[in-house]
């Protein structure tokens, strides 16, 4: 069951996209999506009468407008209804500028919507029973809050967390706070359908507290970065772990001394969280392996584990890749760069 905040704050050429020419054709799947641009409505200010406009927005979108009202913005639904549209007033005139980036950036978001829909094609060739979204909801929101969200129905984008890494707002303390450089760094329009389908594989395989040791938290990392890579195969592998192109590059190239990194420190059936959490999951870097590497240094080598294992065993599903145990991965890849 998806829950409202299923959210989301990861070759011939090391740089290609992973379309190698043996994607599957997708072309013909039928997906039915429309796109609602929520923002667009609630910062029309022509409205008189801020509690009326509202109640109008309610009956346009009903679901998510208590949902953006209440989660989003955390306005207390037991306030007066004149209270809550103040409240949402003093937001529209606050963040009036991001919407106009917003507007700039996203007057036309059919490129992104034919991103999406692929994407949605792309799950239903893969995972036939699971029941894709039909409409995309984009928003604008505070920056340091929620971003892209997976709803029964939606796939709802926070426009405000793909403006450009080089944003104004996102340098600032309270969105770094919450966003800190690296994963702002991320924060671009090519970003959401990346975002949109890492919600899906996280709704398809919920993603939990782990209390196994760091190999099966990295194949377990390595198995979602992989999917995605099936759901994206346009985009370029760097994008979807988050890292930056040289950062990538470097990763490709020094592939050896990370994985021996986990070796030499016998990293590898550790399962303190304290050691488990600087290598797995997003960081700003890894001290160990020199200046300007990346972090999540441990998904980079999980997904590296489960490409050698699916070279070996092409025949397997996705789905069948997911819900095999972590450990036969990595005992069958036999992985040693």
């Amino acid at each position: 069951m998806r829950s409202v905040f299923t959210c989301i704050a990861v070759t011939i050429f090391l740089y290609s996209c992973n379309n190698n020419g043996k994607n599957p054709d997708v072309s013909g799947i039928q997906v039915s999506l429309t796109t609602e641009r929520f923002e667009k409505n609630l910062f029309d200010t022509t409205q008189n009468n801020l509690a009326s406009y509202l109640v109008k927005l309610q009956s346009v979108a009903p679901a998510f407008t208590t949902t953006f009202i209440t989660k989003i913005l955390n306005a207390d639904p037991s306030w007066p209804t004149d209270s809550i549209a103040g409240y949402v007033n003093g937001f529209i005139h606050a963040y009036r500028p991001v919407y106009d980036t917003a507007e700039k950036l996203f007057s036309d978001f059919t490129k992104y919507e034919k991103e999406i829909k692929q994407g949605l094609q792309y799950v239903k060739h893969y995972f036939p029973e699971y029941k894709v979204p039909g409409k995309i909801i984009t928003y604008i929101g505070p920056p340091d809050g929620y971003g892209d969200i997976l709803t029964e129905d939606a796939l709802v984008i926070g426009l405000q967390h793909h403006l450009g890494k080089d944003f104004h707002l996102y340098k600032t303390e309270l969105v770094q706070q919450v966003y800190p450089e690296y994963i702002s760094y991320n924060f671009e329009p090519d970003q959401i359908s990346i975002n949109c389908m890492k919600n899906i594989v996280n709704d398809l395989y919920l993603e939990k507290e782990d209390d196994k040791p760091m190999l099966n938290q990295m194949v377990e990392k390595g198995k979602r970065i992989y999917v995605l890579s099936k759901l994206q195969p346009e985009k370029e592998d760097y994008k979807l772990i988050g890292y930056t192109k040289k950062q990538m590059e470097e990763c490709n190239d020094r592939e050896v001394v990370i994985w021996n990194l986990f070796i030499k420190n016998s990293y590898l059936q550790v399962a303190d969280k304290n050691i488990i959490k600087n290598y797995v999951g997003e960081g700003p870097s890894t001290p160990e392996l020199g200046e300007g590497a990346p972090g999540n240094i441990g998904s980079y080598a999980g997904w590296q584990i489960v490409k050698k294992y699916m070279q070996k065993n092409a025949a397997i599903s996705l789905q069948q890749l997911m819900n095999t145990d972590n450990e036969i991965i990595f005992q069958e890849a036999k992985y040693k760069p």
